[in-house]
Order: C-alpha cells, then sequence, then structure tokens
C-alpha cells in the first residue's frame, strides 16, 4: 500500500499507483477529499498536457498548489488520467 502523509495526516492511500517521472499519482477516490481545496493554478507539460492544481488544508494548515492532476491527458500520458500527485513537502511511502 502507498501513502501520502502531509502535516501529520494521512491524506491518500491506495495499491493502485502509476509511476511517472517519480511521481506516485493516486486514484482520485483514493485521495482524502475534505483535504483538498480547488485552485486555479494551471501548468503545461508538452507530453503530458494541462496540469490542474489543489491546495491542500489539514487542520488550520494549508500547502498552497500541492496537489496536481491531468482531467485530460495527452494520449502518452492517458495513464493518469484524473489521478493526483504531490509534492510540496507531502510524503509519499
Amino acid at each position: 500500500m502507498t501513502e501520502a502523509y502531509w502535516n501529520g495526516t494521512r491524506i491518500a492511500a491506495s495499491d493502485d499507483i502509476v509511476t511517472v517521472e517519480g511521481n506516485a499519482y493516486f486514484p482520485r477516490d483514493a485521495v482524502d477529499p475534505a483535504v483538498l481545496v480547488d485552485s486555479a493554478t494551471t501548468s503545461v507539460c508538452p507530453w503530458k498536457g494541462t496540469a490542474h492544481y489543489h491546495s491542500l488544508r489539514v487542520g488550520d494548515a494549508e500547502n498552497r498548489d500541492a496537489a496536481w492532476y491531468y482531467p485530460e491527458p495527452k494520449d502518452a500520458a492517458r495513464e493518469i488520467k484524473d489521478r493526483i500527485a504531490f509534492w510540496k513537502g507531502v510524503e509519499i511511502r
């Protein structure tokens, strides 16, 4: 089981992980929806497409744009469609 932790809280857990460029992509339903805060931030990867972001909120702490996902990835990255990956201090175990 792969798990993601931030601010002392488990925010995601799954046996169904897709790893791309060293990042663990969790199925959306494996991520606690209570910690996800919508963000208007996007970025573009030449081969994956446009990433959209969520900030994380655990208790009173917020980690801005610490989660990203590809709702409509390019064909080369279709395996990560709508899966969520983390950075900015999120620990993957």
